[in-house]
């Protein structure tokens, strides 16, 4: 059989939530399509097949500034087009926004093939500063998205931002939430963990260290509990790390909170730690949250836009948001964001709340089946066929 040929355009595979999802894609596709993995960085953190193909668009530095990655964005839509065409490329499936910029100029210069783009986080929000930058992504966004030929986004508070705020055809707009593979999540979380003694009753939370993720928030709240029978543990790396530190030494809590650092395998910590806590200010489809339920773990998030409301209270209405309270939904507690006061209070109630524990524990697997790769591929394979 004469597979089609697939590129999927991302710019590295370092750890996060769109890398994840590419590096199951990357398995769960490759028995239907001949695939070859584009990247823009060589960073590789997570597992692929061992037979992949991989062509480096070009290999640049992680901390290359602003300017200079816009004002390449057309050289490098050439470049792909060129190598489309040489490798006689089908589909071309980009995620992220720098990817999907390169693939739509791509397109624009005469790359006839189908173009997707995957939208993983929420523009609006993302690009809420006033700076150059920001002005100049929504910009982009607003003139480039619709030249493709489907965009998925990866939650419906994604995909009415799209539609609603950068005036996109909703035709060509499709939710597709996640895909995880729950079976290694399950199989990973029983891995041992090192160093670190669960005895006590553990909060734990997984992200990059920037403002984003809300660390700090997180570990003010965390303080105001008083409670010296609790530990936070924080797995990640990112700019805001010799800030945090900082914040753990001033307020005492070098016995009590811990920058663990990345790792690769999140789910260890979780199956073994007693609630999950995530305090984003804003987010695209917060992969975390389902990986902690797949773990057996009680979630408190925050209800940022978007992904949280849509995977602990999927019965709600997307567009509410929380101001002056929390809420104790369906599949775990979700509190304003941005409002230490309520995170301590959420955190409290659950440590207190015995039974609303074992009842999340209870549910929270059952929700992540709904995110499982072998239900949610069936969706990528339909917009990528048709």
């Amino acid at each position: 059989m004469n597979k089609k040929k697939l590129s999927i355009l991302i710019y590295s595979l370092a750890g996060g939530g769109a890398e994840r999802v590419v590096s199951i894609l990357l398995y769960e596709l490759k028995e239907q399509y001949d695939i070859t993995l584009v990247l823009m960085r060589d960073k590789i953190d997570y597992d692929i097949p061992k037979d992949s193909k991989i062509y480096f668009l070009e290999n640049s530095e992680p901390n290359e500034h602003g300017i200079k990655k816009l004002l390449k964005l057309p050289l490098l839509g050439l470049k792909y087009k060129k190598f489309c065409q040489k490798n006689n490329i089908e589909i071309s499936l980009a995620f992220m926004n720098r990817p999907a910029y390169v693939s739509i100029f791509a397109k624009l210069f005469g790359n006839s093939i189908k173009t997707v783009i995957s939208e993983r986080s929420t523009p609006s929000m993302m690009y809420q500063s006033n700076n150059l930058l920001s002005k100049i992504s929504k910009l982009l966004i607003k003139k480039l998205y619709p030249k493709a030929d489907m965009i998925i986004a990866n939650s419906e508070g994604n995909r009415i931002d799209l539609v609603d705020n950068f005036l996109i055809n909703r035709d060509k707009v499709i939710t597709i939430p996640n895909l995880f593979d729950l079976e290694k999540i399950d199989k990973l979380s029983k891995e041992p963990v090192d160093k670190i003694d669960f005895s006590r009753f553990t909060l734990v939370t997984v992200g990059r260290l920037d403002r984003g993720k809300n660390h700090a928030l997180m570990i003010n709240a965390f303080f105001k509990l008083k409670d010296n029978n609790l530990q936070l543990l924080i797995i990640g790396e990112g700019i805001e790390k010799e800030s945090l530190d900082a914040q753990i030494r001033r307020l005492n809590l070098d016995d009590s909170v811990f920058l663990v650092g990345f790792d690769n395998n999140p789910y260890k910590y979780f199956s073994k730690s007693d609630i999950f806590l995530f305090t984003s200010s804003y987010e695209g489809f917060p992969n975390v949250l389902v990986e902690a339920l797949a773990c057996g773990l009680p979630v408190i998030s925050t209800d940022c836009k978007s992904g949280p409301r849509e995977i602990l209270s999927p019965k709600s209405n997307v567009q509410l948001q929380l101001e002056n309270d929390y809420e104790v939904s369906e599949y775990g507690i979700l509190v304003p964001v941005n409002e230490e006061k309520f995170i301590t209070q959420a955190i409290r109630k659950m440590v207190q709340d015995k039974d609303l524990i074992e009842t999340y524990q209870k549910k929270s697997k059952l929700r992540a089946n709904a995110f499982d790769k072998k239900t949610v591929i069936k969706e990528f394979i339909k917009i990528l066929e048709n």
